[in-house]
C-alpha cells in the first residue's frame, strides 16, 4: 500500500468515526436535550438523508472536472461545519441548517475517496483496496459509536457539544490528510482531466444511461440496498419487537454480531472472492442473504422459545455481514471497471445515489410491513434475495472477463504474452479481447449488450 492509499484509508476511517460518533444519538440530542419534539427530530433526520439525495447528482461531474481531493476537502469542511452546527444550535431552522450541511457534506464523502482508490489502484490491487475501505470504515463505525456513547449523558447538554466539537475536529483533520494526498499523473488519469476536450464531450448523465451494464447494476445495487442496509433500524428492528418480542437490547447484539462477523470475516472471504467471478459472488449473497430471512422468519413466526428466537435473530443480522464482506470487494471495483476514464466520479456517484434511495426507501416501506405485516414481510424480502441472485447472474453476461474476473484476465494476458507469434492465433485474440484493461472498459461492456 503505497503513501497515498494509507491516507485515502485514514480518510476512511475519519469519515466513518465521525459518523458513528454522533448520528445514532442525533434523534435523542433533538428531541430531548434540545427540547425541540419528536417531530422535529423526524424532520431533521429526514432532512440528513435528503441532503444527499440533493448534492449526489452533482458531486461526480465536479469529481471529474476538479479532481477528487478538492472536492473532498470542500465535503470534510461542510461536514465540520455542519457538526459544530449541530453541537451550538438550540433553534429549529439552526438545526435543519446544519443538517443539511452534515448531510451533504458526509454524502459527498464517499465518491470522492471511492475516487481517490481508484486512482491509486490497479487492477490487481482494486479489489483488495475496497476489502480495507469497507473493514476500516465498519471499524471506524464501531469505535465511534462505542466512545460516542461513553461520553453522552442527555442530563448534560455539553455533553453533546463535546461530541459534535469532536466529530468536527475529524472531519477537519481529514481535509487537512485529504489535502496531502498526492494523486497519480499518469496518461490514464490524465484523460480524465478537465483539459480533455473528448472525454468531456463524452460525459454526462446521457452517456450513463446509455450503459446498459451500469444501469443493471444501479438497479441490482438498490436492490442490495433495499433488501439489506435498508432494514437495519427501521423494518427488521419493528418485526424483531414486534414479532418476535425480542427486548431492544437484544438489537444492539444483533448489531454487534454483524460488525463482529464483517471484522472477523473481511479478509477471510477475499481470497475466495478474488479467485470467482464477481456477478457469481454477489449471487451467493443473493442466496446467503435469502437464509437470513428465513432465520428472521423463524424468529417471529416460528413456534420456538424465546432462546432460540433471540439466536435465529441474531444470526440474521450475522448471516448479513457475512454477504457484506462479499460484496465489499466485489460491488464497488465493479462500478470503476464499468466506468469510463473520463466519468470515474459520475459512475460513483450515481451509484451512492442508488444506495442513498435505497436507504431512504428502505425504511418507509419496511418499517410498517415489519411491524404489523410480519408474515408479508418475510415473504417480501426472501424475494428480494432471490432476486438479487437472478438480477446478477444476468448482469455477468453483460460484462467483460475484465470486468468480471479481472485476476483470471491478468492470468491469460500473461498467458498470451508468452505466446510466440503466429501461435494459436484464434485463442490469443479471444484472451487479448477478454483480457483488456478494465478501466475505460465500459465502452466495450456497452457495445457487448
Amino acid at each position: 500500500m503505497g503513501a497515498a492509499m494509507r491516507r485515502i484509508q485514514a480518510g476512511n476511517v475519519l469519515s466513518a468515526f465521525g459518523l458513528g460518533f454522533t448520528v445514532p444519538y442525533l434523534y435523542v440530542y433533538v428531541a430531548q436535550v434540545r427540547e425541540l419534539g419528536a417531530g422535529t427530530a423526524g424532520a431533521v433526520l429526514a432532512v440528513f438523508a435528503m441532503a444527499a439525495l440533493v448534492v449526489l447528482p452533482f458531486t461526480g461531474r465536479a469529481i471529474d472536472r476538479r479532481g477528487p481531493v478538492p472536492v473532498l476537502v470542500v465535503a470534510a469542511l461542510l461536514a465540520a461545519a455542519g457538526a459544530l452546527g449541530l453541537g451550538l444550535s438550540a433553534t429549529v431552522p439552526a438545526v435543519v441548517l446544519s443538517a443539511v450541511l452534515l448531510g451533504s457534506g458526509t454524502a459527498v464523502m464517499q465518491p470522492a475517496l471511492a475516487t481517490m482508490i481508484v486512482w491509486c489502484s490497479t487492477t490487481a490491487t482494486r479489489t483488495r483496496a475496497f476489502a480495507t475501505q469497507f473493514f476500516l470504515q465498519n471499524l471506524g463505525l464501531g469505535i465511534g459509536g462505542l466512545i460516542g456513547g461513553q461520553l453522552v449523558d442527555e442530563d448534560r447538554p455539553g455533553s453533546f457539544l463535546l461530541l459534535f466539537s469532536i466529530e468536527a475536529v475529524m472531519f477537519l483533520v481529514l481535509a487537512a490528510i485529504a489535502a496531502t494526498v498526492r494523486m497519480p499523473h499518469t496518461p490514464s488519469i490524465a484523460d480524465a482531466r478537465p483539459e480533455n476536450a473528448e472525454a468531456k464531450a463524452r460525459g454526462g448523465m446521457r452517456a450513463l444511461l446509455s450503459h446498459r451494464a451500469m444501469v443493471q447494476l444501479c438497479v441490482l445495487g438498490f436492490v442490495l440496498f433495499f433488501a439489506c442496509y435498508g432494514q437495519f433500524e427501521s423494518g427488521l428492528a419493528a418485526y424483531g419487537t414486534e414479532a418476535a418480542g425480542l427486548a431492544p437490547s437484544t438489537l444492539g447484539v444483533a448489531l454487534a454480531a454483524n460488525t463482529a462477523v464483517i471484522v472477523v470475516a473481511q479478509f477471510v472471504v477475499l481470497r475466495f472472492v478474488e479467485r470467482s467471478r464477481r456477478t457469481r459472488v454477489i449471487a451467493l449473497v443473493g442466496l446467503i442473504w435469502t437464509v437470513a430471512w428465513l432465520f428472521a422468519g423463524v424468529a417471529g413466526l416460528g413456534q420456538v422459545s424465546q432462546a432460540m428466537a433471540t439466536a435465529a435473530f441474531v444470526g440474521t443480522y450475522a448471516l448479513f455481514g457475512l454477504g457484506e464482506a462479499m460484496l465489499s470487494p466485489t460491488v464497488a471495483p465493479l462500478v470503476a471497471d464499468l466506468a469510463p476514464e473520463s466519468m470515474v466520479g459520475q459512475y460513483n456517484s450515481a451509484f451512492a445515489l442508488v444506495k442513498q434511495l435505497a436507504l431512504a426507501v428502505g425504511p418507509a416501506v419496511g418499517g410498517p410491513m415489519g411491524a404489523a405485516l410480519h408474515g408479508p414481510y418475510i415473504l417480501t424480502f426472501v424475494l428480494f434475495s432471490l432476486g438479487i441472485t437472478v438480477l446478477s447472474l444476468r448482469l455477468g453476461g453483460k460484462l467483460t472477463l475484465a470486468q468480471n474476473h479481472p485476476q483470471l484476465a491478468l492470468v491469460k494476458s500473461r498467458v498470451v504474452a508468452r505466446h510466440t507469434p503466429g501461435e494459436e492465433s484464434a485463442p490469443e485474440s479471444e484472451s487479448a479481447r477478454d483480457s483488456e484493461p478494465v478501466r475505460g472498459s465500459g465502452q466495450v461492456a456497452e457495445a457487448r449488450v
